[in-house]
C-alpha cells in the first residue's frame, strides 16, 4: 500500500492537468480541502443516491464505477486507475451520485472537496477553463465508448480492448495483462462473461493469441487488428 504518511498534497495537485498552472498559494488552499482515503478490496466508496461533495483521484489501486439495472445486472461504466480522476461532473451538479464506486483492489485515493474548488474558481477563471476541458475530454471518451458498443461487433470490441495503446504497432508479439477479472472486462465491453471467454478462445484457436490466466500474449498485433472472425 502507498505510504501516505509524508504525502505532499499540494505537489501532487500541481502534477494534475487540472491544476498544473495554479499558483502555489492556491494549491495550498486547495490542499486544505483534501484528504487521503484508503479502501480495501471490495469496499464501497459511494452508492447511487449518496450526496456528492467531492471528486477523487486514484493514487494506487483501481476503482470500478458501475450501475445496477432494475433486474439486478451490473454494468461497468469505467475502471479508474492510478493518476485518473472521477466524479468531477457529479460534484459540480450538486446532485446525488448516479453510479456506484467500489475498490477492485486495495486502493488509495485523494478526495478533493467541492467548496475550496468553488472558492478558487471565483479567484481564477483559468481554473474553470481547465476543468471544462477535462470534463469535455471525459465526455468525449464516454461518447466514443457508446459509439463503439453500438457500431462494433463483440469480437471487434474485444480486439480493440486488447490492442488499446498498441494500435500503431507494426506487427510483432506483445503481452497484455488484464487489470481486472474477465467478468469485469466483459461488463465494461457490454458483453457477457461467457461470450468474452468464447471470443478469447476463438482468437486463440485462430493462432492470434495465447491465454495464460490474465496474461494475453498477442502473437501478431497487425494480424489481430485485421481479424474479422469466422
Amino acid at each position: 500500500m502507498l505510504d501516505t504518511s509524508s504525502f505532499d498534497i499540494p505537489r501532487f495537485l500541481a502534477r494534475l492537468a487540472l491544476f498544473s498552472d495554479i499558483e502555489p498559494a492556491a494549491l495550498e488552499r486547495l490542499a486544505l480541502g483534501c484528504r487521503l482515503r484508503r479502501l480495501e478490496r471490495g469496499e464501497t466508496l459511494f452508492r447511487t443516491g449518496d450526496p456528492c461533495e467531492a471528486f477523487f483521484v486514484t493514487l494506487m489501486g483501481q476503482v470500478k464505477l458501475f450501475a445496477i439495472s432494475p433486474s439486478g445486472q451490473e454494468k461497468v461504466i469505467e475502471i479508474v486507475g492510478p493518476g485518473q480522476s472521477f466524479a468531477e461532473a457529479l460534484m459540480f451538479l450538486g446532485k446525488p451520485c448516479m453510479v456506484n464506486a467500489q475498490a477492485l483492489a486495495d486502493t488509495a485515493l485523494l478526495e478533493v472537496q467541492r467548496q475550496p474548488i468553488l472558492d478558487e474558481l471565483e479567484r481564477d477563471s483559468r481554473l474553470a477553463l481547465r476543468m471544462l476541458a477535462g470534463l469535455s475530454r471525459r465526455l468525449h471518451g464516454l461518447v466514443s465508448d457508446v459509439q463503439g458498443y453500438a457500431l462494433r461487433s463483440g469480437a471487434q470490441r474485444v480486439i480493440g480492448y486488447l490492442l488499446n495503446d498498441h494500435q500503431d504497432d507494426q506487427g510483432g508479439a506483445l503481452t497484455v495483462t488484464l487489470p481486472v477479472s474477465k467478468a469485469t472486462v466483459a461488463s465494461r465491453l457490454s458483453i457477457t462473461p461467457e461470450y468474452f471467454s468464447r471470443l478469447l478462445h476463438e482468437l486463440e484457436d485462430a493462432g492470434l493469441i495465447e491465454i495464460d490466466k490474465r496474461n494475453i500474449r498477442i502473437l501478431d498485433a497487425r494480424r489481430l487488428a485485421a481479424y474479422s472472425g469466422g
